[in-house]
């Protein structure tokens, strides 16, 4: 079966002081088959170079959004990236259909604990409702989007032993994006691919 190109698009503002998310994205940078772009270390002056993200975009079955979630939504640069890079004509609209059937997913990391995101938590709602915003604009794009990829409480990850499974599995769920061996019916069941990818993935192990 045919690999599935995969693009990373990361964004951290402050990447330097970054462990978490340092931590997960080595396990992208290398990893054959997927394109690894941090996009404040390629347009440190939000210069954003359209037609070459759009070729990027074309070029490739997959995207993905890795960042630290700010203020319920994306790093300023991302929705740059998007205000600009997502023109009607190109990824939507009635002669847009450069994204038809690729998909689209976030891997992102939280300040809150898993139980913030929910109706009685302090965060009120689900990780995934706030981040409707993106699934519709996958939608709008006429992408496939598939829950994201969550660590919780990503300040407390290195001590709570939680932050090297997390980078693993993240490493897992790729390879298995890239190999087709997501059961990408099922997983867009679940609100997060968090706790099932043995189940979801074929061959696990």
């Amino acid at each position: 079966m045919t690999q599935r190109k995969i693009l990373v698009l990361f964004a951290h503002p402050q990447f330097s002081r970054s462990v978490a998310n340092a931590r997960i994205a080595r396990e992208a940078r290398d990893l054959d088959g997927v394109t690894f772009i941090d996009l404040y270390a390629a347009y440190p002056r939000f210069e954003i170079d359209v037609d070459l993200e759009q070729e990027r975009l074309k070029a490739h079955d997959l995207i993905l959004f890795q960042h630290p979630l700010y203020w319920y939504s994306t790093p300023s640069i991302m929705k740059e990236w998007q205000d600009l890079v997502l023109e009607y004509g190109f990824a939507y609209g009635a002669d847009g259909h450069a994204l038809d059937g690729k998909y689209f997913l976030n891997a992102i990391t939280t300040g809150g604990a898993e139980q913030a995101f929910t109706r009685r938590g302090y965060q009120h709602f689900h990780i995934r409702e706030l981040l409707t915003p993106l699934e519709q604009t996958a939608t709008l794009c006429r992408m496939h989007y598939l829950p994201p990829y969550v660590l919780y409480a990503a300040g407390h990850a290195v001590e709570e032993n939680r932050l090297e499974p997390h980078a693993e599995g993240y490493r897992r769920l790729l390879i298995a994006l890239r190999d087709n061996r997501l059961n990408i019916e099922a997983a867009m069941k679940v609100k997060t691919l968090n706790g099932h990818l043995d189940e979801l993935i074929e061959g696990a192990y």
